[in-house]
């Protein structure tokens, strides 16, 4: 019965290998969740081995997709189904597939937040009750917007707040600092602790944004992994932490200006579009900086 199934979610796919889904990746393009890299590191750590599957059009390869069983690999319902959720946390990613932008593939794999970019392309997609917050490009902010988001960040230097890249931190010091922030913020420790100085090395060349300081110690950090496809650059904004003893600097709103300003920056600098996500829209902060887009799912 299983095998039945199986066959079924993959009749039309061809069994494929890491190499040809990185070169689908690298042509196409995808999200972060989706990248060659991570989907190895992560499925690793997690104990798991991805199968990968290539559609083909003719003889020529038109998609790649990189499986848990019947879930995409490292998403949120497969690490909940395998009882791995306390491998890593990758968030409610924005998911990107390296297919081709001509393709038509009917895809039968469990999976949520499947990018509107796929919309056209994938006939098995049905809409999501929620939505996804992807960060607003500068001009789309008021000038009395911007201009408070400059004066909170020149107060803040003014008394002596520092502002360092996260990548000055080695892996452990991020999950200490991490944690800590995270924990005063929300009141409650972050998903994945235990593994989340394994999970840093490994993302390390995805990591991306400013840590703020104050008094030599981080007083706000936000989880960023960054990774750049053919037409585009994928920001997914993980989740964060503040020491809310500093709240009347507003650390939080100046970390998030920052960081979305410099994606904003670094995308322009290669003219590429940026697709910078905080995830779910379910916090009211998010839509300061976003505007709700569409998601969809198998």
């Amino acid at each position: 019965m299983l095998n039945r199934f199986r066959a079924w979610r993959e009749r039309g796919w061809q069994v494929s290998d890491a190499q040809a889904y990185a070169h689908a990746w690298q042509q196409w393009g995808g999200s972060v969740i989706t990248h060659p890299e991570i989907v190895a590191g992560l499925s690793a750590l997690s104990g798991m081995e991805p199968r990968y599957l290539a559609w083909l059009h003719g003889d020529e390869p038109v998609g790649a997709i990189a499986t848990w069983g019947r879930f995409l690999a490292l998403s949120r319902l497969a690490l909940r189904h395998y009882r791995k959720k306390e491998a890593f946390d990758l968030g409610n990613a924005e998911v990107i597939l390296p297919f081709a932008p001509e393709a038509r593939i009917p895809l039968r794999f469990s999976m949520q937040y499947v990018s509107q970019c796929h919309e056209p392309g994938i006939p098995t997609l049905r809409q999501q009750k929620e939505s996804i917050a992807l960060a607003r490009a500068p001009e789309e902010y008021s000038k009395k917007f911007l201009y408070n988001q400059r004066r909170e960040l020149r107060l803040f230097q003014e008394q002596g707040g520092v502002i360092r890249s996260i990548l000055e931190f080695s892996p452990e010091e991020i999950a200490a600092h991490y944690v800590r922030l995270f924990t005063l913020r929300w009141g409650f420790a972050p998903r994945a602790q235990q593994t989340l100085p394994q999970v840093l090395r490994l993302l390390r060349p995805f990591m991306t944004g400013s840590v703020l300081q104050m008094y030599e110690q981080p007083i706000a950090l936000q989880l960023l992994y960054r990774v750049e496809s053919p037409n585009w650059i994928s920001v997914e904004y993980i989740n964060g932490g503040v020491d809310t003893t500093f709240q009347k600097w507003s650390p939080g709103s100046i970390l998030s200006f920052l960081n979305t300003q410099a994606a904003w920056e670094d995308a322009r600098a290669v003219d590429k579009a940026l697709r910078f996500s905080f995830g779910r829209v379910d916090r009211d902060y998010k839509m300061r900086w976003c505007r709700a887009v569409p998601v969809f799912q198998i």
